[in-house]
């Protein structure tokens, strides 16, 4: 396999070859030069977090949410910098890195025994990442034409169900208009059956579709080009589109501003960044809070991207120019000198990732909120697709479909190879498999088989991407206090005190860390206790 960045054997190991001790760049053309890491990663978070799940939190609670999506994307940055800081110094991968974190201990350490766990869940996020780019595909270059005849089947009955409820509605007793919560909900799912016993729902979608074809096609395209290591490429186009998209959905931003209907007020602003919870609504299944709880998870550097930034930046050379660590002034010098090069990289994809995550959720606080939808099930990429609509017209579908592949299919593939070599390294650590660079690589290529293929198979029998993503989310979520505290031994436990940031760094690793606990905390809260939800 090639190296993404600079075309190298890849190698998570920086003594796995001879050294390649560098000096490090000095001035901001020779580092932004250098960068890389950071752009991957970022072409992996423009994807199913800002597309999908960010709408539909500004779907659901408006712009009242603003301010958890901002603290969610700048937060983790400088956890994510403690991270690549001791895989640079010590050249620990980081599933090696966990495996020394104080803890109970069965064969490897406790965080790792969860994050198999959460692993296995995130590969039911790709299938909803590559379920989406099917639907994607599907609507606009269909095979048999089979799945927009579902969707326009489903609006029918959608109409017609609004119209019965209406109706229903109408002749409820007093008793069951009351606000009690147990009543609404039992009055609601009586309503759905005496509505699904009159119309009859339309089939389902999975196990044969233009989607399900389209899905397995880029399925079998991934493992093709990650197998024969055609990443470089790939990704470099992955990239330009993810960009033009973006740029897109800024100017759509804008452009909204000259419709008053739709524009993002001063008020709205302010109700963003009062740092308030959005007020209840009685139609929702979840609330609002918890769905945003649940994007906090996947947006920015989620769970995931802490866990695999360590290994790009290893495979960049950041731990091989550095060199093996010694006691001498000019291995911290050389260091400081490549961690600055981080640095710059971690900050440089936050603002990228930072600025399209707010103007997708803008747009979707902004239209689909005002409008009463909220994306999900087979309707979902054409529901996201109405954020373009004000202002594209016509050409609104078929701009959203061709962001929606840009964006999704990069971060399927991004994050596809990310868990290969995560996981790889954990068959190390796990001892499962033998150390050796080959046996590393082996495992590379055949997760990159395994891996995309298990992902397709989770989305053919649980066709519900925004769900799989969502859960993805939530048990993110719940490994965030695991990493931070990771990330605090690491800083005051392992790092190098030759190396070790100042004061003010400290502060913001500290913020970084509370930020993680409470994500995580009420995420494992609203698991255990349901009803919080209701109190939000």
């Amino acid at each position: 396999m090639s190296d993404l960045a600079d075309g190298n054997v890849p190698s998570c190991d920086p003594g796995a070859g001879p050294p390649e001790i560098q000096p490090p760049p000095e001035t901001v053309p020779g580092i932004l030069s250098r960068l890389g890491p950071g752009l991957i990663i970022a072409g992996a978070i423009v994807g199913s977090g800002e597309l999908i799940t960010t709408p539909k939190t500004g779907a659901q609670a408006g712009h009242w949410l603003l301010w958890l999506i901002i603290i969610g994307c700048v937060i983790k940055v400088f956890a994510q910098i403690e991270f690549g800081r001791y895989a640079i110094s010590s050249g620990t991968t980081t599933m090696a890195a966990l495996d020394q974190v104080p803890g109970p201990r069965l064969r490897v350490n406790w965080i790792l025994w969860y994050w198999l766990v959460m692993f296995v869940i995130s590969l039911g996020q790709l299938g909803g990442i590559v379920g989406g780019v099917g639907q994607s595909m599907a609507m606009s270059l269909p095979i048999t034409g089979d799945f927009n005849r579902l969707l326009d089947e489903q609006d029918a009955w959608d109409k017609q169900a609004r119209s019965i409820r209406q109706e229903l509605r109408g002749q409820e007793s007093p008793a069951l208009a009351s606000r009690n919560l147990k009543i609404r909900e039992a009055v609601a799912k009586d309503i759905e059956q005496r509505v699904a016993a009159r119309i009859g729902r339309p089939r389902p979608s999975w196990r044969t579709g233009d989607d399900f074809s389209w899905a397995a096609i880029f399925t079998l395209v991934t493992i093709g080009l990650l197998f024969n290591g055609r990443y470089a490429l790939v990704q470099n186009v992955a990239t330009v589109l993810v960009a033009g998209f973006t740029v897109v959905t800024v100017f759509n931003l804008f452009a909204l501003q000259c419709r008053p209907e739709w524009a993002v007020s001063w008020t709205d602003l302010r109700d963003g960044l009062s740092f308030r919870l959005p007020p209840a609504v009685e139609a929702l299944a979840r609330s609002p809070l918890a769905t945003g709880l649940a994007t906090f998870g996947i947006i920015g550097v989620g769970t995931n991207e802490l866990i695999s930034y360590p290994y790009w930046c290893l495979e960049k050379g950041y731990g091989r120019f550095t060199g093996p660590r010694d006691e001498t002034p000019q291995w911290a010098e050389r260091a400081r000198g490549w961690m600055r090069v981080m640095r710059w990289d971690a900050t440089v994809s936050m603002f990228i990732y930072t600025f399209a995550t707010v103007a997708f959720y803008l747009l979707g606080a902004s239209v689909l909120h005002r409008s009463g939808l909220d994306p999900g099930g087979n309707q979902m990429v054409r529901t996201l697709g109405e954020m373009y609509v004000p202002v594209f017209g016509v050409w609104a579908e078929w701009l959203f479909l061709f962001g929606a592949f840009a964006v999704l299919y990069s971060t399927f593939f991004v994050a596809s190879a990310s868990h290969a070599r995560v996981s790889a390294d954990a068959i190390r650590v796990f001892g499962i498999g033998a150390g050796t660079e080959a046996h590393r690589i082996w495992w590379v290529r055949a997760l990159c088989i395994i891996l995309p293929v298990f992902s397709f198979l989770v989305w053919v029998f649980i066709p519900k991407p925004d769900k799989l993503i969502l859960a993805s989310g939530i048990a993110q979520g719940m490994m965030l206090p695991m990493l931070a505290v990771a990330t605090l031994y690491f800083r005051y436990y392992r790092c190098d005190k030759r190396i070790c940031p100042g004061r003010l760094w400290d502060f913001l690793l500290w913020l970084s860390a509370i930020g993680l606990l409470v994500a995580g905390g009420w995420t494992v809260l609203t698991l255990l206790f349901p009803a919080l939800e209701q109190l939000v």
